[in-house]
């Protein structure tokens, strides 16, 4: 493992895992060994992540002066580190404890914080104290569990005397949203990878000056997102919120059924709104409670245009035909429910995301864009056009399916193995929609009155050509372009596909 050596003369290790940006991680416990981290359920692909184990704990050496364990002395630790790295602002995630060390670095060395992802933790920093009620009704949330009985009896005889490894191993169930196998192995680490003595002093007093804090975050420029449990009791949601609103710029994310560490709960869930935070070219909205994630490039003030991917793609299939439009054009590509760093929240349909697009035009702002859509997303367009054709310029229709029932109808599709990029509940909902669609979706396609260029695929693409050719009929100002490039047009065809929406005006 690389090594550092700190403000004290203490050598000091981290290890790196994984791709991109680098990640500073700073673990909690406090002072658990960083090996629970493993790669954030998945971050690394992400990003590199950085994770050093703090004085005394794993690869890293004992210090001379115990007292250096406490948690405002090891601010210059993470500075120590920075510098050793040669980075000159940092991107920085703390979990739990580590998200109070990283707060406390951000009050110290503002102008060295690029980011700030606290997840789980750092209310003691500013002085937001969680309750005994408060973290009773926490634990009550799994009142109704078969371990709960048990857990709580053993919850109620905690007492000042109890040993703090043993008090670990009581709070653990409640730390998780599922108290299941992989939670049991990963809490079961907590016995081997803690230097308890360490622990205490992390806390000791004069750790905190949370006004001194507060003050000193108000000149934090740098954007911060604050991430909860739904069930975790430290802190609670409300609580992560009251901590949000000590930073300028801070957005709060509470991941549902998640506990403490909810990395373990849902990997993805945790994964995609801290990657799409960390992402400079990503920004996010909320729509009905979804939060979509978007890429906007092009100048400010041009006329506004929204790429809508197909089913199982993302807003980076759309990099070339967006870097093409954006010379003159505000370019948005989304990410649909389901895809890519949007929220998966499970229910999908054409017609939900007809409406989703509908809420991001407006939520956004955007006045009339032109809105090019392929395959899936091109048919939440069309349905969006029938239903409020005022709301959009004008429409490109790239090989979309035109909502004849299929014949025969598609059965049960496995999901295949590995990760996926989306959420494969969407096969199965608008599967059923294309083999019984609604027959307004047909009968109302006069109805759309905007110029709207459909570009077809030709004879190779699994789309009936003929359908296309009929929807081109019944709209009242289209045109149909066919480049036999198969479904996937944009994607073989840029440069012809490129022409195709410059002829069309946009």
């Amino acid at each position: 493992m690389p090594q550092f050596t700190a403000y004290d003369g203490t050598t000091l290790a981290y290890r790196t895992l994984g791709t991109g940006e680098p990640l500073v991680v700073l673990p909690g416990g406090p002072m658990r060994d960083a090996a629970y981290l493993g790669d954030l359920g998945g971050l690394a692909a992400h990003r590199t992540l950085i994770v050093p184990d703090q004085r005394g704990v794993g690869a890293s050496a004992t210090p001379d002066d115990p007292a250096s364990y406490r948690c405002d002395r090891q601010v210059a630790d993470v500075e120590a580190l920075r510098a050793h790295l040669g980075l000159e602002r940092i991107d920085l995630l703390g979990h739990s404890a580590g998200a109070a060390l990283a707060t406390l670095y951000a009050a110290a060395h503002p102008g060295r914080i690029r980011s700030l992802v606290l997840v789980t933790g750092g209310t003691r920093a500013v002085g937001i104290e969680i309750s005994d009620e408060e973290w009773d009704a926490a634990a009550e949330v799994f009142a109704d569990q078969d371990w709960y009985p048990a857990a709580r009896a053993a919850l109620e005889g905690m007492g000042p005397d109890t040993p703090p490894q043993e008090e670990a191993e009581i709070v653990m169930p409640f730390g998780y949203g599922r108290w299941d196998e992989a939670a049991r192995a990963h809490a079961a680490g907590a016995a081997t990878e803690m230097n308890w003595a360490a622990a205490s002093a992390f806390y000791a007093p004069g750790a905190f000056d949370p006004e001194a804090t507060r003050t000193a975050l108000r000149e934090l420029t740098a954007p911060v997102l604050v991430l909860a449990g739904e069930y975790d009791g430290g802190p609670s949601p409300a609580r992560a919120a009251e901590l949000a609103a000590c930073f300028p710029h801070a957005e709060l994310v509470v991941q549902p059924g998640a506990g403490h560490f909810p990395w373990i709960d849902d990997a993805g869930a945790f994964v995609r709104p801290v990657a799409a935070f960390l992402d400079p070219e990503v920004r996010t909205v909320t729509v009905d409670g979804v939060r979509l994630a978007y890429r906007v490039s092009g100048p400010e003030g041009a006329p506004p245009v929204v790429l809508v991917h197909g089913r199982g793609e993302n807003s980076t299939n759309w990099a070339e035909i967006a870097a093409g439009l954006a010379a003159d054009r505000r370019v948005y590509a989304l990410d649909l429910r389901g895809h890519g760093l949007s929220d998966w929240p499970g229910h999908y349909g054409f017609d939900v995301f007809r409406d989703e697009l509908a809420g991001f035009v407006k939520a956004l702002g955007l006045v009339r864009p032109a809105v090019v859509g392929h395959s899936m997303g091109g048919a939440a367009v069309y349905l969006l056009a029938q239903r409020e054709t005022e709301l959009l310029d004008r429409l490109v229709l790239e090989d979309t399916p035109v909502f004849f029932p299929l014949d025969p109808p598609r059965g049960f599709v496995e999901r295949p193995d590995g990760p996926l990029g989306f959420d494969w509940a969407v096969v199965a909902a608008t599967d059923a929609q294309l083999n019984e669609p609604d027959p307004a979706w047909r009968t109302e396609l006069p109805e759309i009155s905007r110029p709207t260029l459909i570009v077809a695929g030709g004879k190779s693409s699994h789309l009936p050509q003929d359908q296309l050719a009929w929807m081109a009929e019944e709209i009242q100002d289209a045109w149909l372009v066919t480049i036999k490039a198969g479904h996937l047009i944009h994607e073989k065809r840029p440069r012809q596909f490129l022409e195709a929406l410059r002829e069309f005006g946009v």
